[in-house]
């Protein structure tokens, strides 16, 4: 049994049951916006942050209609901010597939943004949970504030792990964190236990960027953007922090500050992926990794006492931690 297999089986129809709930909220009848949803809809994508929500609702409990209603509203604003950022980024693809700003227009893809953000402050209201709604409204907050910040990051000279950490803690952090408490919550779990699932959430997000960074230093077809667009962008991830701050090659400390002044070109920046991978800096992510994991795993032993959701919940952090997408 291959490892997303084994990470469904326990929940195999609710995540169906989720599928379709979430494909009905992003229909429309409406031609030019029926479209977009359509062209929004075909991402698919391996559905891991609801995954997560139906797994830690089943841990704590049982899966209910509260639980879908906040996964599919958890799961429509993560899509609303994908949208949303690929207009702030200038992005032409996503996951492959051509944007949505590029496949139609900014205005567009701002307004179906919007649409879809909409959507699932509808949905989420839905649970009849304060807790869930409110965290739901929170989450949107962090969210934004944490491309604010990146946006203000890349003026920053200073390269330091600690803003880094800080970024993601606020983007892709705490959207799985937020996954991971609304499962909980939605399971009438004790507020220590949201507290335990919230804690491995955030440790679940941190792996999945830092990995997502790793992608950026290879080649390879399997992956939705370029090699080196993060630098491309202005945005200095975790391997080639370690690098900068560990050695002290004044050509490679400006060609880091040309990445953050948007001036560096190609060929440039293969020079810093090259430099990132001579001085360490994918080893040093993949550390970093193990060290967030072993967090994890203590959650899974002492919080998981079912032996098949422990194989999945085992199952699902090894998948964040060596997936090649």
């Amino acid at each position: 049994m291959d490892q997303l297999s084994l990470i469904k089986r326990p929940i195999e129809q609710d995540l169906n049951d989720f599928v379709q709930l979430f494909e009905e909220s992003l229909t429309h009848d409406d031609g030019l916006l029926s479209s977009v949803l359509a062209h929004i809809r075909q991402r698919g994508g391996k559905r891991m942050r609801p995954i997560l929500i139906l797994l830690m609702a089943k841990n704590f409990g049982a899966i209910s209609d509260v639980t879908q209603n906040a996964a599919v509203g958890l799961e429509l604003l993560h899509t609303a901010s994908l949208v949303h950022d690929d207009v702030v980024d200038e992005s032409s693809e996503r996951r492959g597939q051509a944007s949505v700003n590029a496949e139609y227009n900014n205005k567009v893809a701002v307004l179906v943004g919007d649409y879809i953000l909409s959507t699932a402050l509808l949905r989420v209201s839905l649970t009849d949970n304060q807790m869930i709604i409110q965290l739901l409204a929170e989450l949107g907050r962090t969210l934004a504030a944490g491309e604010i910040l990146q946006l203000s990051n890349i003026q920053n000279q200073e390269i330091s792990e600690q803003v880094y950490y800080q970024v993601i803690n606020q983007k892709t952090a705490a959207l799985f964190e937020a996954c991971a408490k609304v499962g909980a919550l939605s399971a009438g779990a004790s507020a220590e236990e949201v507290e335990a699932a919230a804690k491995f959430g955030q440790s679940i997000g941190i792996i999945f960027q830092i990995r997502d960074d790793i992608f950026d230093y290879f080649d390879s077809k399997e992956i939705g953007k370029p090699t080196g667009n993060d630098m491309t962008e202005g945005k200095l991830t975790l391997p080639v922090i370690y690098a900068l701050n560990h050695t002290s090659m004044e050509s490679m400390q400006t060609l880091a500050r040309k990445v953050k002044a948007g001036t560096i070109n190609p060929d440039e920046i293969a020079v810093l992926v090259e430099f990132t991978k001579q001085q360490g800096g994918i080893e040093y992510a993949e550390q970093k990794m193990d060290e967030f994991a072993a967090d994890a795993r203590k959650f899974i032993d002492e919080r998981v006492k079912n032996e098949s959701l422990k194989s999945s919940f085992n199952a699902y952090l090894d998948y964040v931690i060596q997936r090649n997408y």
